[in-house]
């Protein structure tokens, strides 16, 4: 079965949280949710429209660790992955499905927030290249970058 890769725009809504499976292998899981706005001309304002809630599922270390360094209920978010339906039965009889996204890449989304990066060395101490940023003072405009740890 092919399955499509899609980018989600949203908040996390729930604490990200980490299990371990009877096979030894990580798991780490939130919600997110996703609401589309638009602007209303007669209202001279945003409204809000339909939400869209998923499972964010992220299997790869990297990423466990990252997210649990890094996000928090009410952060938002951009992620990337796998979306999934998952169908199944409640206790109550009832049938449900439940949209997963399979995750491949996340992180804040910078256009609502600001964040820090700390790059990984993925156990290689000669890969930790320092981060050249330019600096934001105007009296120093035109000098050379800083390097910042």
């Amino acid at each position: 079965m092919y399955e499509a890769n899609t980018a989600v725009i949203g908040r996390v809504v729930t604490h990200p949280v980490r299990r371990v499976l009877q096979n030894g292998e990580q798991l780490l899981s939130f919600r997110l949710a996703s609401t589309a706005r638009r602007y209303d001309q007669g209202a001279g304002d945003w409204v809000d429209g339909g939400t869209l809630y998923l499972t964010v599922s992220c299997w790869r270390r990297g990423i466990i660790d990252g997210v649990e360094a890094s996000l928090q209920r009410g952060d938002p978010i951009i992620a990337y992955g796998q979306l999934r339906s998952n169908e199944y039965t409640t206790r109550d009889g009832a049938e449900r499905t439940d949209l997963e996204m399979r995750a491949l890449a996340l992180g804040p989304d910078l256009g609502r927030c600001t964040a820090p990066v700390v790059r990984k060395t993925f156990g290689r101490p000669d890969r930790t290249d320092p981060v050249e940023r330019p600096s934001v003072d105007a009296d120093t405009a035109g000098e050379p970058a800083t390097t910042h740890s």
